[in-house]
């Protein structure tokens, strides 16, 4: 529907890009000069028919903006899958009457839009009503099937399309197990640990073929999600719940995407941070390998301190890196990060107390440098050779085969004793004590043990045995053997032979080893003199017995 417009513009008439012009150069004018000129209006037609015309502006709106606006609104509030009638209102506010539709507003009618119809306000905002809500129904009416039939046929190919690609991954994923089959024994071998096999081929072939399994079933279960609400998207009453599926993944997905961004800085600096640790590590082990080899000589200290320091002082910088890193990791600040904190350290301290304490012994066993692996030591009542120092326990293999775990701090509160210590450089004195009546010449025993001595395997010969006489008891003399051996962990063949060759010696001089008693009847008894003290024709006396009719002399 045109209706005249009575505008002057260089002389002519214009009835189309003229009058929009006019319209929209026309400011706030007088009523008369409203009612005395009319525009060409732009039509509403939602769905192909007009409906009515707009001729007036409203606010920064052209006519032209405001015909395109209400369409758009009309067609979206048709084709809602609930479409309320009674929820179609006329409001008025403000001298305006709104058309609404629930909260949302579909057009606003002012004065202006009365000029042209020869309406008042209310029967024009009325008449719109009307002619919107039939168009709505119409359409509705019109559309309702036939778009329900598309929703099922696009329901159905999405449906065939989800059947096909499953069918693909299926397939794929068959063939890729035959794949994996033919590789066993080429890229899928065993994993070995030293001389022990963790996993053999074939039980690495089976591990692989339940990873591809479960993987498979990942990716059906992932394009299944994701197919859903495609399928929910379709029908217009489901497309909240596809919104809210995909909700479930976008909205994590988002929050995660965000903290990496957010953590990237951070990230990066406890990257440099790790980097600048670890070549120190590197730099630390390389003086390790140095000084433990020889090459590096450090003045007092010595080369099998080099892996033990290297121990400490690696665990003293990993320690200061997590310090130095732990305020960069996320949640760092929050309070049950710093709960969780507490509650280990309070566990490291109460349940590592014995333990930190063997740990400060190993350490300080390691500096004294009381025994090396290997060494024949007696530690208290333990008698036999290191096998193994950690920071714990040090373990120790007695000569019959025992093996004994002592704890660091028990070593560090008993009396150690190292038999190999100086063994290769100035020898081990092994010692043995006999005891011998006075009636035996001191210089022949002292002469017997040293044949002895020597006649004993592993007993140095350039070291000469030598005897001590220990003590001058009642009734004998304790006589000391010592004699020299580079070879302390076979001190026990040694004794033994040892003991041996005295009883040898001593049987083969007459001598008998014996601790004789004495009793003092001086009366008939020999003298405990030395026998090459004794002179040549000395004559035991007779024991003298006297009778009570004998007279005393």
């Amino acid at each position: 529907m045109f209706q005249w417009a009575l505008v002057f513009l260089s002389g002519s008439l214009s009835l189309g890009t003229s009058a929009q012009d006019a319209s929209s150069s026309e400011g706030p004018a007088p009523d008369s000069v409203i009612a005395a000129v009319v525009v060409e209006g732009y039509p509403v037609a939602p769905y192909g028919d007009t409906l009515f015309f707009i001729h007036a502006r409203m606010g920064s709106l052209r006519p032209r903006e405001r015909a395109r606006a209400i369409e758009e609104r009309i067609v979206r509030i048709g084709g809602r899958t609930f479409f309320d009638a009674d929820s179609l209102k006329v409001d008025t506010l403000e001298g305006l009457h709104d058309i609404t539709y629930g909260m949302e507003l579909v057009m606003s009618i002012g004065a202006k839009d009365t000029v042209s119809s020869g309406l008042g306000l209310g029967e024009l905002a009325g008449d719109r009503k009307e002619r919107i809500l039939d168009a709505i129904e119409k359409k509705r009416d019109v559309m309702h099937w036939v778009e329900l039939a598309k929703q099922i046929a696009l329901a159905l190919l999405v449906v065939a399309l989800l059947v096909v690609f499953i069918r693909l991954i299926m397939r794929a994923f068959r063939w890729t197990k035959v794949w994996l089959e033919g590789q066993s024994g080429k890229l899928i071998k065993g994993l070995r640990i030293r001389d022990y096999e963790l996993f053999t081929v074939d039980r690495s072939l089976n591990v692989v073929l339940f990873l591809n399994t479960v993987i498979k079933w990942l990716v059906i279960l992932l394009v299944l999600y994701l197919a859903l609400p495609v399928l929910f998207g379709i029908f217009p009453w489901t497309q909240d719940l596809a919104e809210t599926l995909i909700g479930y993944v976008t909205r994590p997905l988002g929050s995660i995407l965000s903290a990496l961004w957010a953590f990237f800085p951070d990230l990066v600096t406890i990257v440099v941070i790790v980097i600048v640790f670890h070549y120190v590590i590197k730099g630390l082990a390389f003086l390790r390998n140095e000084v433990a080899n020889g090459v590096l000589v450090l003045p007092g200290f010595y080369p099998d301190w080099a892996a033990p320091t290297f121990q400490l002082l690696r665990i003293i910088l990993y320690a200061f890196m997590i310090v130095v890193v732990f305020p960069y990791l996320p949640g760092s600040d929050s309070p049950i990060f710093k709960g969780v904190s507490v509650f280990l350290g309070a566990l490291f301290t109460f349940g590592s107390a014995g333990s930190l304490s063997n740990i400060i012994s190993g350490l300080v066993l390691t500096y004294m440098r009381s025994f090396q692996i290997g060494d024949r030591v007696r530690i208290g009542e333990v008698y036999g050779d290191v096998i193994e120092r950690t920071m714990l326990t040090t373990r120790i293999r007695t000569i019959k085969n025992e093996i004994i775990s002592v704890p660091n701090s028990s070593v560090i509160g008993s009396h150690t004793i190292n038999y190999s210590s100086d063994a290769v450089g100035r020898g081990l004195i092994i010692h043995s004590t006999v005891t011998i009546g006075y009636d035996v010449p001191w210089r022949q025993v002292h002469q017997l043990l040293i044949d002895a001595a020597r006649a004993t395997e592993f007993i140095l010969p350039e070291h000469s045995p030598f005897v001590y006489q220990t003590s001058l008891d009642d009734f004998y003399v304790s006589y000391q053997v010592n004699a020299f051996t580079k070879e302390p962990t076979k001190q026990s063949a040694i004794y033994s032979q040892l003991h041996q060759n005295i009883q040898d010696q001593f049987n083969a001089a007459g001598v008998e080893i014996m601790s004789p008693h004495y009793r003092a009847e001086r009366d008939g008894n020999q003298t405990t003199i030395s026998s090459d003290k004794v002179p040549s024709d000395y004559v035991a006396p007779w024991f003298r017995v006297r009778t009570s009719k004998e007279p005393e002399a």
